[in-house]
């Protein structure tokens, strides 16, 4: 009987869900597919967050950005010259929908602040930040963690400059927080943000989201 009801699914299933059951095994497509993961911020790190996590199979995934695609964007985030001026969630969105049709979007084209915060993540288990700004970053952080003690927050912190790939890294420094990045070079000190180390960081983020789902809580 279980095997009749197998096939009679996987005749509804999509070309790209079989792809994913192969490569990841259907008990792990079967669990990142009812996933739901919020990103705060859709630049260097979060737009390439949300393709990681899009490729993985992650079934619905709440973005948040209120900027729009500009020149100096290209250089590290996730867009194209064709995308220069749009919104940066509409921009995303189409990038998502060539990869995966069937990922389910939910988009918040405006910034995040102490009022809406909860409300935009209220039903996101893992949360994302991945804002640029120091003060962005502590308040998503902090109303999260103070208000929705069961929700888990993967951060970034230090990823600007020329530093080693070696020195970014996953820690966990809360129980339902984790900070990824080298925790030292910022924006604030005058560095540069390059393609290699935004990168590197959003794969950190992604990879403990997907670590995360599967039940590892360990870096």
């Amino acid at each position: 009987m279980d095997k009749i009801q197998d096939t009679a699914l996987d005749k509804e299933l999509t070309d790209f869900d079989k792809a994913l059951i192969e490569r990841h095994t259907r008990p792990v497509w079967e669990i990142l597919k009812k996933a739901h993961v919020g990103i705060a911020g859709l630049g260097g790190l979060g737009s390439n967050i949300a393709v990681m996590l899009t490729r993985l199979g992650i079934g619905r995934l709440t973005l948040v950005d209120f900027d729009t695609v500009d020149m100096s964007n290209l250089n590290r985030q996730h867009y194209m010259h064709s995308h220069l001026g749009q919104p940066k969630t509409q921009a995303l969105t189409a990038q998502l929908h060539e990869i995966s049709p069937f990922v389910e979007l939910t988009l918040h084209t405006i910034r995040v602040t102490e009022e809406n915060v909860l409300d935009i993540f209220s039903d996101c288990p893992i949360v994302c930040e991945a804002f640029d700004r120091p003060e962005a970053k502590a308040l998503l952080v902090n109303e999260l963690l103070l208000h929705c003690p069961e929700k888990i927050v993967i951060a970034a912190s230090g990823l600007a400059g020329f530093g080693s790939a070696n020195a970014i890294t996953t820690k966990k420094v809360m129980k339902n927080l984790y900070i990824c990045g080298d925790n030292e070079s910022g924006i604030e000190d005058g560095l540069s943000l390059t393609a290699p180390r935004a990168a590197l960081c959003a794969a950190h983020q992604a990879n403990m989201v997907l670590r995360l789902l599967l039940g590892i809580t360990t870096p």
